[in-house]
């Protein structure tokens, strides 16, 4: 290095150290007032005490902030101060904090409150027994219990709490319960943003209002407005409803929730369930529904055999004590002995009435399509018509009977033969079931017509009856006919089946339907296209905070020394270091 360097370099590291002295002469710690100053070498080594008098605190000062409190312990080599009684710091108009005692270091610009401690920032109210703040990173910390309030209107409680003031953040840990005038939070891990009022859930927690509770595992909820939604586990229960899926949103202020992806909903008076990936459920003394789409399925719960209820969409409303369920478009109806298959059905569950209905398609420009009527069966029998009316016991849970309204069909397959069809047509039909839910008799009125292959005792063929009267009725029995009685009849043939051509051993209108029949619940999803659900993001795992006592603010305790890293802080900090360097050992 060549002299001009050596000169320039020396002034360099001069003027740096100049202007690090000036850095350090800012960060010392400044007595603006006491009302009396004493020295006692042998209770407090190097150190000034300060007291106040009648007029005023004892006020001390130190860079952007003051501190005012009845006594004072000053050491100035250590820029370390212990300040007792009615102790209130402020910084400049965003902090201020009250308690019975804080010590403060100017140079690593940690304090730790003790005492009734109250910190105030324009957003909230932290409360706590004991309450450590850094300067430098603008962070208030408490392990012992807290309360965090925020605007008055939200209380928050927990063991551990950590605010992050210059985001307006904190992170709360264990037992952490938020409350405010309509809501109760539980839950171990939260992170709440003061300024927008949003928490965020992990771990086991609830959300309570006074007309739900919501748990879940991972969720999120807006204080101010009262919405949110949860995912993991997630659930949803109402006073007479529960609510399940892996994604549920919920706006309380419209007792509205919707759900996606594996949801089931479930009317715990009504003892029904409904299941899909899409739903939306409304609550309310005005509105009082659930709307269900993508798989949508419908269980009525029985003792002995439930009812299942599959469309494109099922949409349930009325009151629990007055439920009806209208499934629409490819409607399907499924019980162990009854199957059917509509473009709607629509139950009453306080009647028994279960409606299978085609609906009106309007624009329709194909005039050569054939319309699919409602149909039924039950046992052999294949019922079809224009409208089918089921009709239930809701106490007893068992069919009483059965209505089918303009065209009514009702075909079986012959039992012997396998290759003929008994056949009876007619305006209206009108079943009843005995009490193993198994169609007993059947009466057809109007124009009824018929095909039956009449057999003796040994059940051999005799020929096929075939008739035209005003009505006829038939008696079953395990699904065959027993016997029938034509009323009014215009008239009538019994001739081999050898004699008929094959067009006259059918009812014109016949359609045997067999392979739609649904015999398991399987069967109804049978037609539907495949189905891809949506993936669902939500919210970030859980990510626990960086210790509060961190390396880096060790070494600024260390390298303060003195008071400032012998004193309680130090306790704790050592309590806290022997408990994060303790691995818990994996479980095999």
């Amino acid at each position: 290095m060549n002299k001009a360097h050596l000169i320039y370099f020396l002034l360099f590291i001069g003027l740096f150290s100049g202007v690090h002295l000036q850095a350090q002469e800012k960060k010392e710690i400044k007595i603006e007032y006491a009302g009396r100053l004493t020295i006692d070498e042998a209770k407090y080594p190097g150190a000034r005490v300060l007291t106040r008098d009648d007029s005023q605190q004892v006020h001390i000062s130190h860079e952007s902030i003051d501190l005012w409190c009845d006594k004072a312990i000053h050491y100035g080599k250590e820029n370390f101060i212990e300040a007792y009684g009615n102790v209130r710091m402020k910084q400049a108009d965003t902090v201020n904090m009250t308690s019975k005692y804080i010590e403060y270091s100017g140079i690593t610009q940690l304090a730790l409150a003790r005492g009734d401690v109250i910190l105030e920032d324009p957003k909230t109210t932290v409360l706590s027994d004991t309450l450590f703040f850094d300067r430098l990173r603008q962070e208030a910390f408490y392990r012992s219990g807290g309360t965090v309030v925020k605007d008055s209107t939200t209380t928050i409680t927990s063991k551990i709490g950590r605010h992050y003031m210059q985001e307006n953040k904190f992170k709360f840990v264990e037992d952490v319960v938020l409350v405010n005038d309509s809501t109760t939070i539980k839950s171990n891990f939260f992170d709440f943003y003061s300024d927008t009022g949003h928490a965020f859930l992990f771990g086991p927690s609830t959300i309570t209002t006074p007309e739900s509770k919501t748990y879940c595992e991972k969720g999120f909820y807006d204080s101010e407005i009262e919405v949110g939604y949860a995912l993991k586990n997630a659930r949803i229960d109402y006073d007479n409803r529960i609510i399940e899926g892996d994604s549920l949103y919920f706006d309380t202020t419209k007792d509205f929730a919707s759900a996606s992806n594996n949801i089931k909903v479930t009317d715990t008076i009504n003892h029904s369930i409904i299941k899909g990936h899409y739903a939306e459920v409304f609550k309310g003394e005005e509105k009082d529904s659930v709307f269900i789409t993508k798989r949508a399925l419908a269980i009525t719960v029985q003792e002995k055999d439930s009812v299942y209820m599959h469309a494109d969409k099922i949409m349930v409303t009325g009151k629990p004590e007055n439920r009806i369920i209208r499934a629409f478009y490819n409607a399907r109806i499924y019980k162990s002995d009854l199957s059917g298959k509509a473009d709607s059905i629509h139950s009453n569950q306080k009647t028994g009435l279960t409606q299978l209905i085609n609906l009106n398609k309007f624009g329709s420009s194909d005039r050569f399509s054939t319309a699919r009527k409602p149909i039924m069966w039950n046992l052999e029998n294949q019922m079809t018509g224009d409208t089918i009316h089921l009709i239930s016991n809701p106490e007893s849970e068992k069919i009483d009977s059965l209505l089918v309204f303009e065209n009514a069909f009702i075909i079986s397959q012959d039992t012997i033969s396998k290759t003929g069809f008994n056949q009876i047509y007619g305006m209206r039909l009108k079943g009843l079931f005995n009490d193993e839910n198994k169609l007993r008799q059947v009466d057809i009125t109007q124009n009824a017509e018929s095909i039956f292959y009449a057999r003796n005792d040994q059940q051999e063929l005799i020929g096929i009856d075939k008739a035209k009267s005003g009505s006829i009725s038939i008696l079953f029995d395990q699904g065959t006919i027993e016997e029938y009685t034509r009323l009014n009849q215009v008239d009538g043939s019994l001739h081999p089946e050898s004699q008929y051509e094959e067009r006259d051993k059918l009812l014109r209108g016949f359609d045997w339907r067999e392979e739609e029949r649904l015999n398991s619940i399987e069967d109804l999803f049978k037609d539907d296209p495949p189905l891809e659900l949506p993936v669902i993001k939500g919210l970030e795992d859980y990510v626990p905070p960086d210790d509060f006592f961190d390396a880096d603010l060790l070494e600024r305790i260390e390298q303060a020394g003195g008071h400032a890293s012998k004193n309680i802080i130090t306790e704790d900090i050592k309590a806290k270091k022997n408990t994060s360097n303790t691995t818990p050992k994996e479980k095999k």
